[in-house]
This record gives structure tokens, C-alpha cells and sequence, in this order.
């Protein structure tokens, strides 16, 4: 039985934590904040709570895997789960609008065809086949199995070339593969959309980015009843069960080293811990800056702080009145303009009319009654304004401009208004060490957008969460705590999940 020590309570350290500790292991768990979750939290007032970080679920088979291997209680004992259908809703710039069902191909290709004219569905049909081939090719390295030493084999693009005329012709970003192969400026936004949603540039993401869609809409969506805080507390239960010790106000300052291996913690107060093993689920920046944790592609800034660019820019409206009969779950109200959208973004500014995600989950538990509701809007902005701006100056005007588009999915939003809370990313890093929200791993683009490994140089250290492959989402961040506990259990014979 090994000593370990854990660096936060974020989703994918607590994954970890409670897999090491059926697997016989003394686990500790030391936390910065006065409670668990990391980016999964909660705000509550007047009888209204709003979920803080991620609100849907996608891929709830990897939740699903670690309550089966850690108890006897399945996740739906411990969190009621529900699909969410229609799983999207999107406005266009031009006052198109669609509502797509949850996982269900036939159904969303008959939706684009009604809605956006004949071959349409045809178009985003051969697109999704294409997506597949990506996402077959590059699942099982990418989410199931720990990174190797050598990820040469990851450069290069899984998403196959379209033919041209006699010569196939690869894409070269995610934006590319809408202005050529699906060629109507609302399927190419609706295709951005999955990408801007983990926060990512379309016009440089690679085309391996169309696996996000592809994952979506054919895995699903899913809304957990209470928000996905019940999902965190659920989570942070199993691992109180599993005889996991949690620590809060416990900031981490650095690793201890000995001998070339890691022993233990350093804290800011209370003075030094051992341990055989640590498992860092924040990005501490002491390991970037000391040289213990690297990129996986060695010549992208190895020994640099974990990359800053975009965060969320949220808006918690409690509104007076209830929630009419048939409202969508989630509703994506495009930018008119979304190249100028993210050469603000690029440049560390907004001002433009953005894209928003509004979330207006029919949830009994978040308001005080019927006669009101909860609605949550969610745009993608830079982590750090350029111009030395602080967030705490912009914010506010930032938020006005949410609110005003957001109108065009709930029609008087502003009249029926009775107060607002606006979240920067400001308060992301508060949450969670970092003002940027981590991406998913994707292949291509010569491994710029593969995360730092689940292993380090530094023996017996271990790295699990958003920033740790397989990278950024509540679903990678489980993934992250079942490969870092496979990595310590079975050692060099571990070859990934099953």
C-alpha cells in the first residue's frame, strides 16, 4: 500500500483518487479551496442556483465506468440522468433557426434539410461519415490509452482528405472543412459551434476537431437533475466511501523531490507532507516553471507556465416568470459576424456582438417555483484582456452584450430580469489555478494540440485533470483519472482503458 498525495479536488483528481483507493492505496487529497469539484461548481441565492462550470454531460459512459469499478452503486443510484432532446437549438445570423434531436443522425440530417434547404442534410451526412474515420482513427490513442514517449504518429491529421478533381485535398483547419466540403455559411457555424464550445478557434483548430460534433451527435447529451454539481457531489461521496481523506485549504506549492522521485508536497502552510507518489490534478506552476512537467510535443515551450488562451465569460440571469411549455435545453445564438468575433478573441478583446450559449434547464431544483426561472448564458472570450485591462473593467459591458444577443433565443429577456451575476475568467482561475479553460486533446496540426502526458520526468509524479491528456472536458478529465490510476497500479504493463 503506497502514500498518495493528491493535488486538488477537481473531477479528474477525484476520479483518480477513489480508483487508487479500491486499489489499496492511502489517499489524500489536498485542496486549495474549502470544497471539491474544481470548474463543476455551484451559485445559489433567493432560491435560485446555477451550475458554475460545464452544464450538460457528454459521454456519460466514462462516469458510468468508474462507479461500477469503485461500489456497488451505479452512477444512476447516485445521480439522476436524463437526455436532453432536442439537444440543440441554433439561430443563425441570418434569423435561421433549428433545433436538432439528441442522438439521433436520421432525425438531425431531417432537421437541416426542413430548415436550411435541400442538401443541406445530405452535406452534414457525408461530413459526420468523415468524422467518424477521424474519430476511429484516433480514439483509442487520444482517449483511451497514456500518451508514448514518441507521439510522431499523432502529427498528422486523422480526418481524411476530400477528393478535387483527380487529387484529394487536405483541409487545414476546422473552418476550412466548412467553407469547402459543407459550403453554407450556417452548416459551417453550426460545425464551429462544437469547437468554440471547448473553447477553441476554428479557424485553427485541425481538422481532427470534427470528432467533437461526431462525439456529441451520436453519444448525446445528457442533463444530470440538479445541474452537474450533483454530479461533482456524487463524485466527491464515492470517494469519502472509498476511505479517500480530503485536506481543504490546503494550498499546494510545489513537489518535493529526492533521489530523482517525488516525495511529497510542499504546502503553504503547515509544513511539508511525504509521500511515495503525487498525482497533480492543477496546473501548480512551480512544476511548469522548475521543468518537472513538459508538453507532449517537446519543442512547444516545454518549460513554460500551462498555456493561457480563451476562458467563459457566464452570466446567471434569475428571471421573474416561469419557463414557457417546450423550451429547448440549450440554445446556440450565433455571431453575425463570427471571423470578426475571433479576431477580437485572438487580440484579447471583445466588443463585437458574440456568439452565446443560452441554458435554460426545466429543473424544479434551481428556482424557488414555477412563476420563475433560471436561465445561464456562456460566451467564449480571451482568459487574459489585452491592454492591461482586468476583467473587473470589461465585464459588465461584455455581459450587456451577451444579454442583448441572447434575446433572440428568449424573446423580453431583459424585461423579465431580476438580477444578474456575471463569472470572468477571473473567477475560473480562482476555481481552478488557471484563467483559461483546457481544450480536449486532438491529433494533427504536428501535436500542437496534444496536453502535457499523465506521466512526468520526475519519477512518482503523475499529472490527471483538464490540463493532463487526454486534455479539457468533464469527460477527458475523467478519462485522465482512469489512466493515471491504471499507470500506478499496473505500472509499465498498462496499455489503456477497456
Amino acid at each position: 500500500m503506497a502514500r498518495i498525495a493528491v493535488i486538488g479536488a477537481g473531477m479528474g483528481a477525484m476520479a483518480a483518487a477513489a480508483r487508487l483507493a479500491v486499489a489499496g492505496h492511502r489517499v489524500t487529497v489536498y485542496e486549495r479551496l474549502a470544497t471539491h469539484g474544481g470548474s463543476v461548481g455551484r451559485f445559489e441565492r433567493d432560491g435560485f442556483a446555477f451550475d458554475t462550470g460545464p452544464g450538460l454531460l457528454h459521454l456519460p459512459a466514462v462516469w458510468r465506468d468508474l462507479f461500477v469499478k469503485t461500489g456497488k452503486e451505479p452512477l444512476e443510484k447516485c445521480v439522476e440522468l436524463t437526455q436532453v432532446d432536442p439537444a440543440n437549438r441554433h439561430v443563425f445570423a441570418d434569423g435561421t433557426d433549428v433545433s436538432l434531436p439528441n442522438a439521433s443522425r436520421a432525425g438531425t440530417l431531417a432537421a437541416l434539410e426542413a430548415a436550411l434547404g435541400p442538401g443541406s442534410g445530405e452535406r452534414w451526412g457525408e461530413f459526420l461519415n468523415r468524422a467518424r474515420d477521424a474519430w476511429e482513427r484516433s480514439r483509442r490513442p487520444l482517449l483511451e490509452e497514456p500518451l508514448p514517449a514518441d507521439t510522431a504518429f499523432l502529427s498528422k491529421d486523422p480526418y481524411p482528405a476530400l477528393r478535387q478533381g483527380l487529387l484529394r485535398r487536405p483541409a487545414r483547419t476546422l473552418a476550412e472543412i466548412g467553407t469547402r466540403e459543407l459550403r453554407d455559411p450556417r452548416l459551417a457555424a453550426l460545425l464551429d459551434s462544437h469547437a468554440v464550445a471547448y473553447g477553441l478557434d476554428p479557424h485553427g483548430a485541425p481538422p481532427s476537431a470534427a470528432v467533437l460534433p461526431y462525439m456529441e451527435q451520436t453519444f448525446g447529451s445528457w442533463y444530470v437533475k440538479g445541474g452537474l454539481r450533483a454530479l461533482a457531489d456524487a463524485v466527491y461521496e464515492r470517494c469519502v466511501a472509498r476511505k479517500v481523506e480530503f485536506v481543504f485549504g490546503a494550498a499546494v506549492t510545489g513537489v518535493l523531490e529526492k533521489d530523482g522521485r517525488a516525495v511529497g508536497l510542499e504546502l503553504d502552510q503547515g509544513g511539508p507532507v511525504e509521500a511515495d507518489m503525487v498525482v497533480s490534478g492543477a496546473p501548480v506552476p512551480s512544476l511548469f516553471e522548475n521543468r518537472i512537467v513538459t508538453w507532449a510535443r517537446p519543442d512547444e515551450r516545454p518549460h513554460a507556465r500551462p498555456r493561457t488562451g480563451t476562458g467563459r465569460l457566464t452570466v446567471h440571469l434569475a428571471l421573474r416568470g416561469g419557463r414557457p411549455a417546450g423550451t429547448v435545453h440549450r440554445t446556440v445564438v450565433h455571431a453575425p459576424d463570427q471571423v470578426a468575433e475571433w479576431d477580437e478573441i485572438r487580440a484579447g478583446r471583445t466588443g463585437s456582438r458574440p456568439t452565446v450559449v443560452v441554458m435554460r434547464p426545466d429543473d424544479p431544483l434551481l428556482r424557488p417555483d414555477d412563476d420563475h426561472e433560471t436561465v445561464t448564458l456562456t460566451s467564449t472570450v480571451p482568459a487574459e484582456p489585452a491592454g492591461g485591462q482586468r476583467w473587473a473593467q470589461i465585464g459588465e459591458g461584455a455581459a450587456d452584450r451577451m444579454v442583448a444577443a441572447a434575446e433572440a433565443a428568449v424573446p423580453g429577456l431583459r424585461e423579465r430580469i431580476l438580477w444578474r451575476v456575471v463569472r470572468t475568467p477571473e473567477d475560473t482561475r480562482h476555481d481552478t489555478a488557471s484563467a483559461a479553460v483546457p481544450a480536449p486533446a486532438l491529433a494533427g496540426a504536428s501535436g500542437t494540440f496534444l496536453p502535457a502526458m499523465n506521466t512526468c520526468p520526475l519519477d512518482g509524479l503523475y499529472l490527471a485533470g483538464g490540463w493532463a491528456h487526454p486534455g479539457g472536458g468533464l469527460a477527458h478529465s475523467g478519462m485522465s483519472g482512469a489512466l493515471v490510476a491504471g499507470l500506478i497500479v499496473e505500472g509499465a504493463d498498462f496499455r489503456g482503458s477497456r
